[in-house]
């Protein structure tokens, strides 16, 4: 047999969300794993797309979008965060965020660029960043209050810096960006070219009157950033696979170079649909609200048992730490949660490079009442 070469990602392996989720079903489990709701989207909504299949929405979006949808993102990023982008030229409707991120990353990364992430990270990042070429320098966020070292980060930055990558809020740690930690990157992005690939995907899930600072909101990030956020976070509708990156005008036209090869346009009704229900702002502003009582529910019904819950200041993740329980590594004890106790859960050492186990899981409660009420159930028993 001829002896074919290795892929660029040979040694990249199916997903942990895929591996939690097969288990889930293979044990009958409840799924708190991958970061999906298992409620319905608003039949407003639903009904908004039906209405524009019926009408012939159904060929090819404009490669950059749709601009109803677009002035629709430009209208709620200046009411949000005060700051202006252009629809036409500085906004792309992409296929979902991680599409986005992949292509930012591809646009500018080149061959020993260097890029800088903060682990936990979300595991599309790492991969596409050495697809192209690039090395992948790590600061590393520790259990259980997941803060940067703004000093450390500093020293890994190099003259061959060529983008940071930032998740705000983060998933999985659920911690947020304070005022301190974006004029730490300021003052160290300054007087350089290095460019910002800020995933807020989660921009709209934060809880307890605490503001989400995006990197729009500071003239200084915005010039050099490229933002990406998800309808699928927004709306409940992540299988719709639809958000967009917004970036300045020419960061996007290099955007675009490699967005029009890789998806070209984005599903077309749904773009319609979308605009649509974005004309009543409540239909995202009530998200904090609505999140933040499922987490307190959790969080609640957590409290009694040997699990140790950690600070959840946004996204619909909670992070437990389960030392008092077992001395398994995560990995094992999340298996042994899923098989014995029917709860699937997310290892956090799947978001390290070195696999680090600090006995640290996390929770998607993004889920009805009665699939939380019977999450909480089966982990009191431990």
């Amino acid at each position: 047999m001829i002896q074919l070469p290795l892929s660029k990602l040979s040694d990249v392996g199916t997903t942990i969300f895929s591996q939690m989720t097969q288990l889930a079903h293979e044990h009958e489990a409840i799924n708190l794993s991958q970061g999906f709701p298992d409620f319905p989207a608003d039949p407003v909504l639903l009904d908004h797309v039906n209405g524009f299949i019926r009408n012939g929405f159904n060929q090819y979006a404009p490669m950059g979008g749709m601009m109803v949808l677009k002035e629709e993102i430009a209208v709620k990023i200046e009411n949000t965060h005060q700051a202006v982008y252009h629809p036409d030229t500085e906004i792309t409707i992409t296929a979902g965020g991680t599409q986005a991120i992949f292509t930012a990353i591809a646009a500018f990364v080149k061959k020993d660029d260097e890029v800088i992430i903060f682990e936990p990270a979300y595991d599309c990042y790492e991969p596409t960043v050495e697809l192209f070429g690039g090395i992948v320098k790590r600061f590393r966020m520790s259990a259980p209050d997941y803060e940067i070292d703004w000093n450390t980060v500093s020293g890994l930055v190099s003259e061959k810096t060529r983008m940071i990558i930032i998740n705000n809020p983060n998933n999985p740690a659920g911690k947020i960006l304070k005022e301190n930690d974006l004029q730490e990157l300021i003052s160290i992005v300054r007087d350089t070219s290095i460019l910002i690939l800020s995933d807020e995907v989660y921009e709209n899930i934060v809880f307890d009157g605490k503001p989400h600072l995006s990197v729009c909101q500071y003239p200084e990030l915005r010039e050099r950033s490229l933002m990406v956020a998800s309808f699928g976070k927004l709306f409940h509708v992540t299988g719709w696979k639809t958000g967009y990156c917004a970036a300045p005008e020419n960061l996007m036209d290099e955007f675009r170079k490699v967005h029009q090869f890789n998806v070209f346009s984005v599903n077309t009704p749904m773009q319609m649909a979308l605009a649509e229900y974005m004309k009543n702002p409540e239909h995202y502003l009530y998200l904090n609200r609505f999140f933040q009582e499922k987490r307190d529910f959790l969080r609640q019904g957590l409290a009694g048992t040997s699990f140790e819950v950690l600070d959840c200041e946004g996204t619909y993740f909670q992070a437990l730490k389960y030392d008092r329980i077992s001395d398994l590594n995560d990995f094992d004890f999340a298996q042994e949660l899923t098989a014995t106790h029917k709860v699937a859960s997310i290892p956090f050492s799947s978001f390290y490079k070195d696999k680090i186990n600090e006995h640290v899981i996390r929770l998607c409660f993004a889920k009805k009442q009665e699939t939380l009420e019977r999450a909480i159930e089966n982990l009191a028993r431990l």
